[in-house]
């Protein structure tokens, strides 16, 4: 159980502190496989990317086999963009290579493409990993510009993607669309380890982040604990009644 940790605002931030409490209760088993872990809020503006990408760049000099920043909302691009634009920030990205050793993805393209052997394209040659400095952490990145007109992504509930990267990362690092826009974080909760709540502090009431955790839980998930983000002062009391 995560206690609640305050963070910034801002895109690129100093959250040392808060990412190694948060890293420090998420850890996986030496030596065992990695922790694929979910960042998800039920608003959009509540900084769920931040978070996650702060995490993985907290986690990532630490690691010893990798860790993984995968988004969900793969036409959107946001966290390849951030980390792209920055490069004094978060190292420059390298050449991209596979986003899976074998062919498993946790999305779907459709209606199917062939490729020049005849056969139906993979989903997963549609997603690239680039890795991020000279830490080892990989940011993904769809390649929208291989869509042919008509063609729809849609997520997918199976577990293959994800148990393959276990097998090559310390942490795998879930950026949810908001609960508002999307259902897909309910979809991917219970193939994770946890998920992660991410609420904007200022926030007057907890209708949005008790629907979340209904919706996570009641599709099989399991909610690690909160963070607050754009805290200026400790949240009210009240919301820690929130999570047990």
């Amino acid at each position: 159980m995560v206690d609640f940790v305050r963070t910034g605002d801002s895109v690129m931030v100093d959250l040392s502190t808060d990412m190694a409490e948060l890293a420090g209760r998420l850890l996986a088993t030496p030596g065992g496989p990695g922790r694929v872990l979910q960042f998800a809020s039920a608003e959009s503006g509540e900084g769920v990317s931040t978070v996650a990408r702060e995490f993985a760049r907290f986690v990532a000099p630490h690691a010893q086999k990798g860790v993984w920043l995968v988004e969900l909302d793969v036409l959107k691009g946001e966290q390849y963009a951030v980390i792209a634009a920055d490069p004094e920030g978060y190292g420059a990205l390298g050449a991209p290579t596979r986003a899976s050793p074998n062919e498993a993805c946790f999305f779907s393209v459709d209606p199917k493409v062939q490729g020049v052997d005849g056969r139906p394209w993979p989903d997963i040659r549609y997603l690239d990993a680039y890795p991020v400095g000279e830490a080892r952490w990989w940011i993904t990145r769809f390649r929208r510009e291989a869509l042919k007109p008509g063609q729809s992504v849609s997520i997918v509930n199976a577990p293959g993607y994800w148990n393959t990267l276990r097998a090559h990362a310390d942490f795998v690092i879930i950026d949810a669309p908001a609960l508002e826009r999307s259902q897909v974080a309910a979809v991917i909760a219970p193939l994770v380890d946890a998920t992660v709540l991410v609420v904007s502090a200022d926030r007057v009431d907890m209708d949005g982040p008790q629907a979340l955790k209904a919706a996570l839980t009641s599709a099989g998930g399991r909610c690690a604990g909160m963070v607050f983000n754009r805290a200026p002062k400790p949240p009210p009391r009240f919301l820690s009644r929130l999570l047990p």
